[in-house]
């Protein structure tokens, strides 16, 4: 047999006549030396496996945001003025039905703010509560304009101490913000550092657990603490890695029971099994190796190494075993399906590693960071599962019962004259009258899903956070803070940049009055807060509170006179940066959309060569920012990745026809998840961004598996219903094999505590299940009319496409 020419299923000598030079380069290099590529790979996961331990989880709330967008460029240039605006902790401390002018619960206020205040990571310089010397009120008297800290220096906690910290609390305008509307409430507002005061970055395990810590001992106590925040977000996500190995190692068991089931054979299992965990290890090995870490967004990736691991390595002990059934030697069978599979293998694992990579261009960190881990993890798994699984299983084979049970259904229907079954069903797609109606099937099904996918929205849809369940402890804390204050966390602050001294100029001023006016009035906003509010507020407070005098005098002396006592962060300190406080009900996308469309477009008729308004700091803000790159990156992302599956098709197969059969049914699956994201609720976002480019690289396998197999038969002579026929009994069967399994595996997600990995979990098992059906349906009914044999030539075997 000439070097590199793939035998048929069911052909090829035993060892006894076998020529160990035949075949390619690789396969020569690899097979002729399988002990020491065995212990160079053994040796590669002991030294990988001990990194691996070295591998830590934590995450970043820099990396979660664009820091190239410029809105965040807008945050990031004036971070250091604005107090706290983007990373930030929300602490409330409830005294249940009880007033917070109590002196105990002041007490115990003091306590929670001490202790919180010695955190490591909290910017103790922009901390605030009522025990901050920070919380300030301003007011007018008889004696003229006053103010002080709302907790006065001479506090005891007496009655009349109490009255007035209450009178205080009134004048300093914090109701609504750090204290609640009824009065039963208050703010602990931590802002934090990116890193801790020794430069190492801030440990988010530590920070949630420290904060659960003063919550258990001090809700005994009496108190009730409800905390929201990124920080608690991710610290919560991180307790909740226990469930996801817990699903891991389910998903573990279930694909290799649903394995045995299907061979019957312990050792080829076990092989399966062993080599995409392997490829698992050196994948976590590798990661602190290049001075990577895991976070909560990227702690699925495991898993999906594995999985396509899995199914892979279903497909060469399949080739291995129906080989071995016709009589091959062990060593031979895994040659010959290394040679019939490697190439579609490698095509698919790099269709898979592009999948990944292309989440590159998302300027988004943690996305990047996703998809330098996955890529790794694919990249491992041409090592361990299409090169050292067949070597592996070349030393072991199967079993000689699994073997022949492999093939017994196919020999008894051959022996009959007859297919089988299921096979034979499938088969009737390469017939006209099927292909048609699958086709048309597939437009019709293809435009619905479209139709539907016009409605699905960029960023969050729900309130609170969307990684976690809507019953989940800090989502009912949301609750509570959004249900108890006027003023929501969902906070966007919009930057006005004047010149040195000019930020109490009456035309700014007067402007950011306006704009504050016509943002209440947007669906979605509560409440705003700026410098022009304050000095409505104190110029009706200095004329005895005379709606008549609720105005924005064109005075410059005046208003510069109530600048100079108002709180620092409505003003930076050299009165060149006013804040714009928006308070939204939400962070839903809708509402963002709405604000940030009305403030650009205020921008582009009111800024001058002096004057700017910025976009964006503050919670909302920053999501803001995210959304629009997600926007952008999303349909890019989808072009690139569908760009280089295609380029890679055509490298394997030369015909743009095969490409268009491979295509086809992948753009029919990201169509109806996208559809199926809007049915479940689901935004595009940086949690669920992932899967719509991963359902692409992953599907591929499938089809290139049944397609490699199918365009070889129909070059040496066979029909397409016998070609198709022939790639259903050495592919087909693992293929549906492994879309089901995966399914099964990922589906178990839904249990999950962390909502966004059961997002993950749907979605993934649906592309699985649709992806597996696009192979075994609409692949062969487009072959029909686009892969036309013909009869090879004694010279040259060729397909017309």
């Amino acid at each position: 047999m000439p070097a590199g020419h793939a035998p048929q299923p069911g052909q090829g000598p035993g060892t006894d006549v076998f020529d160990p030079r035949t075949g390619s380069l690789v396969e020569r290099l690899l097979f002729n030396n399988r002990l020491l590529i065995v212990v160079l790979c053994a040796l590669v996961t002991v030294v990988l496996g001990w990194q691996a331990t070295k591998l830590s989880l934590n995450a970043s709330f820099e990396k979660t945001i664009p820091i190239h967008h410029p809105y965040i460029q807008n945050y990031l240039q004036n971070k250091s003025e604005l107090t706290g605006l983007g990373n930030a902790v929300r602490i409330a401390v409830a005294n249940g039905q009880s007033s917070i002018y109590d002196k105990q619960y002041l007490e115990t206020l003091k306590q929670i703010n001490d202790e919180v205040f010695l955190i490591p990571g909290v910017d103790r310089s922009f901390m605030r509560s009522l025990w901050t010397p920070g919380t300030r009120w301003v007011g007018v008297t008889e004696d003229g304009m006053e103010g002080g800290p709302v907790i006065p220096n001479k506090y005891d906690g007496s009655p009349e101490s109490l009255r007035q910290v209450q009178t205080n609390v009134t004048r300093s305008g914090i109701v609504g913000q750090l204290v609640a509307r009824d009065g039963t409430s208050s703010v602990i507002y931590v802002p934090l550092l990116e890193k801790t005061a020794d430069g190492t970055p801030i440990d988010y395990a530590a920070f949630s657990a420290a904060i659960e810590d003063i919550r258990e001992r001090y809700e005994s106590k009496g108190v009730t603490l409800h905390v929201t925040g990124f920080a608690k977000i991710m610290g919560d996500l991180i307790d909740g890695v226990r469930a996801v190995l817990g699903f891991f190692a389910l998903a573990v068991g279930i694909a290799t029971a649903i394995v045995y089931g299907y061979t019957r054979c312990v050792r080829s299992t076990a092989l399966v099994v062993t080599a995409s965990l392997v490829a698992v290890v050196w994948q976590l090995g590798l990661l602190p190796t290049l001075g990577y870490a895991l976070d909560p967004y990227s702690i699925l990736v495991p898993f999906l190494v594995f999985a396509i691991g899995m199914s892979h390595g279903a497909q060469k002990m399949n080739g291995i075993m129906q080989d071995v059934g016709r009589g091959m030697d062990k060593l031979v069978a895994a040659r010959f399906t290394f040679r019939r599979l490697f190439l579609a293998g490698l095509t698919a694992l790099l269709a898979d590693a592009v999948g990944f990579a292309v989440l590159l261009v998302i300027d988004i960190q943690v996305i990047r960071e996703l998809a330098i881990a996955a890529s790794i993890g694919v990249g491992v798994l041409i090592f361990t599962n299409l090169i050292l699984l067949p070597i592996l299983l070349s030393y072991t084979g199967v079993s000689a019962s699994a073997a022949q049970r492999s093939l017994r259904a196919e020999r008894q229907d051959a022996a009959a004259g007859q297919k089988q079954a299921l096979w034979a069903w499938l088969d009737r797609f390469t017939g006209q009258p099927w292909a048609l109606g699958a086709v048309l099937a597939g437009l019709l099904i293809g435009g619905l899903g479209f139709l539907a996918s016009q409605q699905l929205k960029i960023g969050d849809l729900d309130a609170g956070a969307p990684e976690l369940r809507a019953d989940s402890r800090y989502n009912r804390d949301v609750g509570f803070m959004n249900a108890a204050y006027g003023a929501s966390s969902d906070v966007m602050a919009i930057m006005v940049k004047t010149p040195e001294s000019q930020c109490a100029d009456y035309e700014t001023l007067n402007k950011v009055d306006v704009l504050e006016w016509e943002l209440r009035q947007i669906e979605g906003v509560e409440t705003t807060n700026t410098l022009s509010l304050l000095n409505r507020r104190m110029l009706s407070g200095l004329n005895e509170a005379s709606p008549k005098w609720y105005e924005l005098l064109p005075n410059q002396e005046m208003l510069n006179s109530i600048t100079g006592g108002a709180p620092r962060g409505l003003y930076n300190a050299n009165c060149s940066l006013l804040t714009v406080f928006v308070y939204l009900a939400d962070h839903k996308a809708d509402t963002l959309n709405r604000v940030v469309t009305h403030v650009e477009a205020f921008a582009r008729d009111n800024d001058t060569p002096d004057v700017k308004f910025l976009l964006a700091a503050g919670s909302a803000g920053i999501e803001a920012s995210t959304n629009i790159v997600v926007k952008d990156a999303w349909r890019q992302m989808l072009v690139l990745v569908y760009g280089a599956v295609t380029l890679l098709c055509f490298i394997t197969f030369r015909s743009w026809r095969a490409v268009v059969v491979a295509v086809l049914p992948l753009m029919l699956t990201s169509v109806l998840a996208e559809a199926l994201m809007v049915a479940l609720g689901m935004g595009v976002k940086v949690a669920t961004l992932p899967v719509i480019a991963l359902g692409v690289g992953i599907g591929v396998d499938y089809a290139l598996y049944i397609l490699s197999v199918t365009l070889a038969q129909m070059r040496a002579g066979m029909s397409l219903s016998q070609a198709y026929y022939r790639a259903l009994l050495f592919t087909g069967k693992v293929v549906m094999l492994t879309g089901i399994t995966l399914a099964i595996g990922v589906i178990t997600w839904v249990a999950s505590p962390i909502k966004f990995q059961a997002d993950m979990g749907v979605l993934l098992a649906f592309m699985f299940i649709w992806n597996m059906l696009g192979a075994l349906v609409l692949l062969p009914a487009l072959a029909h009319f686009l892969l036309k044999p013909r009869a090879p030539s004694a010279a040259s075997p060729s397909l017309s496409v």
